[in-house]
């Protein structure tokens, strides 16, 4: 299946990023392991190659448990981290 996403490049960077970007807030906590793994394989598949975090996600107290997951995730398969633009913001 060919996927219709829409890329641009992201400011003068001279990278290519999907025109959706999928947010992992609730990765660790709200959204289990699994099933963000899930949802990052659907999205990887989709087209979607921006995915967003925070040194805070979820939040204050369960500080990195998304980027811990995200981690991972690009860990259980050579080559995922080769194909999505992270980004991010500190606080």
């Amino acid at each position: 299946m060919q996927s219709a996403m829409q890329y641009c490049h992201l400011g003068r960077s001279g990278l290519r990023v999907s025109r959706f970007c999928l947010g992992t807030f609730n990765f660790g906590l709200a959204t289990g392991e699994s099933d963000a793994h899930r949802i990052m394989d659907g999205a990887l598949e989709a087209g979607i190659n921006f995915f967003d975090t925070a040194n805070h996600y979820p939040d204050f107290v369960h500080c990195g448990l998304s980027e811990q997951v995200i981690g991972r995730w690009f860990a259980a398969a050579p080559g995922r981290r080769e194909r999505v633009v992270l980004a991010t913001k500190l606080y």
